[in-house]
């Protein structure tokens, strides 16, 4: 059997077995595999003739479409890799991104066209619309993806850049391959899958969903962005597409909970539910596993530089409300070391620093050499060749059942009033308060207080009566500040970088 090497392989492989089942669909249009794939080959060579290049960067304005998933496709089929690039973000960021790409060329739909004039004086522009149906050439395709091996890169995903500076992880063939064998077989997805995808197409978790359904010949449903403003709504297209997996950013997974629609509506035909992106919180699990309890639910694990996710912990007990879930054991032919601040190992229940080891780690930084020596370095353990592991930058304990389980940031450990204090656990404490929605703790160090945004019914006496049995008095938030709601990033976490600046711009601090 030949070595896979390109994940292309997976489109071509359900294009050959089911070219008739339906793969992707979004609001106005519906594609077969095999549609898919013939798209894909034309846009690949209209790439592939306006430049011989391979391994080159190709930057896409991703929309919630099938068309860009075809897009990504297209991409590939030229030889070279796709770069997600959200149409919402000011064009000024965009920019930066294309200067520091320097892509080939700038993918676009008729939607985004005008914003696509907007950006061609920093590189070429193409329309899908005009390029799906081009003829394909198969001599030209099969030359330039010939050029391509598996540790070459598939695509760079930009992070949301909170120092200002965009960050572009490097992510390879090989190490998507490698996540996705492991996820498909290990937490069983198949043909008879149909997906419910959440995450925007710009955010790393969206891979999850991409290349499950081309591995396996599943089909995914785009859901409308705007059903999130609604999870009555949301959950009623989960129920008529009859989704069997939801494959979530965690923040989404708690905004129905805190709805109450699943009170009124359960999706019958959901078999699992997997999660990530920030920490899951015990209540919202709760309220899940009542509305359904026959789901089976996974807690996963991962930076964008790890590809996706990195550790997992299939949910296989009863947590109460005010439980931390952890995150559970490395995912395979991957190492999971917790470390210190120079770098040694940490001993069992004590707080180390989570980095990752394996071909599933990125290659680096996209044109950031600096960067990338800072967080890809050498494994302690391993001085006799070059041997990468990645530094998260988030801190986790080992549990008395081998579980990792996530404390917090490293810049989330604080030191107030003489304690050193995990902001993580004040956040457990707090979102399993009944009226509580969501929240976030973080440190004014110049006047040492701990600060708490949050959304929820209760107010700063209510929060206070709730803790006084699970934190000591030390760890109680010293300024509490209530909203409407808190914002989110696109891709769907809480924006606490926002919430901080706006915090320190208003007391009067930069």
């Amino acid at each position: 059997m030949a070595l896979q090497r390109n994940v292309l392989e997976y489109l071509q492989s359900s294009a050959a077995r089911v070219p008739n089942k339906l793969a992707f669909s979004d609001e106005g249009e519906a594609l077969t595999f095999s549609l898919v794939d013939s798209r894909a080959q034309g846009l690949g060579t209209c790439i592939a003739k306006h430049t011989k290049q391979t391994n080159r960067p190709v930057a896409v304005l991703v929309e919630r479409t099938a068309a860009t998933l075809v897009a990504f496709m297209g991409v590939l089929y030229s030889g070279n890799y796709y770069v997600p690039i959200d149409s919402q973000m000011p064009i000024k960021r965009i920019l930066g991104i294309l200067d520091q790409l320097d892509p080939i060329c700038l993918l676009h739909s008729k939607n985004t066209q005008a914003l696509a004039e907007e950006l061609s004086g920093a590189c070429p522009i193409l329309s899908l619309e005009e390029s799906f149906d081009v003829p394909p050439d198969k001599d030209l395709l099969d030359h330039q993806r010939g050029q391509v091996l598996d540790i070459d890169p598939v695509y760079v995903i930009f992070t949301s850049g909170s120092t200002g500076v965009p960050k572009g992880s490097v992510i390879s063939h090989r190490g998507l391959i490698d996540f996705i064998e492991w996820m498909s077989g290990t937490l069983g997805f198949s043909e008879d899958d149909i997906m419910a995808n959440q995450a925007p197409f710009f955010f790393d978790l969206s891979g999850k969903d991409i290349y499950l359904t081309l591995k396996c010949g599943a089909t995914m449903h785009i859901i409308p962005k705007q059903l999130f403003m609604s999870p009555l709504r949301l959950l009623e297209f989960i129920d008529e597409k009859k989704a069997t997996a939801l494959v979530w950013a965690t923040a989404a997974f708690h905004l129905v909970a805190n709805s109450g629609a699943l009170e009124k509506i359960q999706p019958r035909s959901l078999r699992k539910i997997m999660l990530g992106g920030e920490a899951l919180h015990a209540k919202h699990l709760n309220t899940w596993r009542r509305a359904l309890p026959n789901v089976r639910y996974v807690n996963l694990y991962g930076p964008t530089e790890a590809v996706i996710n990195c550790i997992y912990y299939p949910i296989d007990r009863e947590f109460a409300d005010h439980e931390a879930i952890p995150i559970g054991r490395p995912c395979e032919n991957t190492e999971v070391l917790l470390l210190d601040e120079e770098l040694r190992p940490v001993p069992q229940g004590a707080v180390g620093e989570i980095c990752v080891r394996g071909i599933s780690i990125a290659r680096g930084y996209y044109g950031n050499p600096e960067k990338t020596a800072e967080v890809f370095v050498q494994n302690p353990n391993n001085t006799l060749y070059p041997d990468p592991i990645y530094r998260t930058g988030d801190m986790g304990v080992l549990n008395e059942e081998g579980l990792i389980v996530f404390a917090s940031r490293r810049d989330g450990q604080i030191k107030h009033m003489g304690y050193r204090i995990e902001l993580g656990d004040i956040e457990i404490a707090l979102s399993a308060l009944a009226g509580m929605r969501e929240l976030v703790c973080f440190f004014d160090a110049a006047r040492d207080k701990i600060i708490c945004a949050y959304a929820g019914d209760l107010d700063a006496d209510g929060i206070i009566a709730g803790i006084r049995d699970s934190l000591p008095k030390y760890m109680y938030p010293n300024i509490f500040r209530r909203m409407d709601k808190l914002p989110h990033t696109p891709g769907g976490k809480i924006d606490r970088v926002k919430i901080k600046e706006d915090y320190f711009s208003e007391s009067g601090q930069r």
